[in-house]
């Protein structure tokens, strides 16, 4: 089986379930570029090993991801010339042949909500919130969400979650058709995977040709979103009003830290 290149990413496979664990509990799961890299890498192979069936993504027991590290998103040279870290693994999810489940707790930010829109199943348990909190930062949407959260979810609620970038509950969020089902904490992580083995124990070829059907012409139209939208996120990354606040949170991470 392929090695993750990332120590924060970890992969298994159980009776066909190929499981990409987020393991970065110091920090909330925010994602480096390394980790985007492990992530999409996992994907790209999981789409070809034919002892994948499923893929589960999942973050530790009490957080999903808490979005992009700061310091690695800033510091990162692939942010030039409108290229992102993200990238890959956005594609990545797209392009995924095999079904996709997520199992979300805790924090579910930024990428952490947006990648939710490319899996085929999504459970949560009832501690979890969603947020894409891309205005508050002076950026825009990303990983295909302005396309496709309007097609799943109809306008005016991809707004009020795109442009106000509020915190949404899980039950909420399951209201909006974002999430299939909310479970107690207890027992969130065991029901995804229950359906995760469900789903790998009916016929490969069958539930792959129905994915690609459901989804038919969706990943063409999403991959040129996606470049869209990083033009995009890369132009209002450089304004001002973004860098101040990016600056901004960067000071009061710094004197986090030096107080703690």
């Amino acid at each position: 089986m392929l090695e993750s290149s990332s120590p924060f990413i970890e992969y298994h496979l159980d009776a066909g379930v190929f499981c990409l664990m987020i393991n970065r509990p110091e920090k909330k799961n925010a994602l480096l570029p390394e980790m985007y890299a492990a992530l999409a890498a996992g994907l790209r192979w999981a789409d070809e090993s034919a002892d994948v069936r499923v893929v589960l993504i999942k973050g530790t027991e009490d957080c999903f991801t808490s979005g992009n590290d700061v310091n690695g998103f800033v510091q990162n040279d692939d942010d030039k010339g409108g290229g992102r870290p993200s990238q890959d693994l956005m594609h990545a999810l797209n392009e995924s042949r095999k079904p996709l489940i997520a199992a979300i707790s805790g924090l579910a930010i930024g990428i952490g909500t947006t990648l939710l829109f490319h899996c085929d199943l999504v459970y949560a348990s009832r501690e979890c919130f969603l947020q894409m909190p891309f205005t508050r930062l002076g950026l825009c949407p990303e990983a295909g969400s302005s396309y496709l959260l309007p097609r799943q979810i109809g306008h005016q609620r991809a707004s009020e979650m795109l442009l106000l970038g509020e915190r949404m509950s899980a039950e909420q969020a399951r209201d909006y058709g974002v999430v299939n089902a909310v479970f107690e904490q207890a027992d969130f992580a065991a029901s995804a995977l229950e359906k995760a083995r469900q789903l790998a124990s009916l016929p490969a070829d069958s539930v792959q040709t129905s994915k690609r059907l459901i989804k038919r012409g969706s990943p063409e139209a999403t991959r040129e979103v996606i470049g869209q939208e990083l033009v995009e996120f890369q132009r209002l990354l450089e304004t001002p009003e973004a860098q101040a606040i990016v600056q901004a949170f960067l000071a009061k991470s710094a004197a986090k830290s030096a107080a703690g």
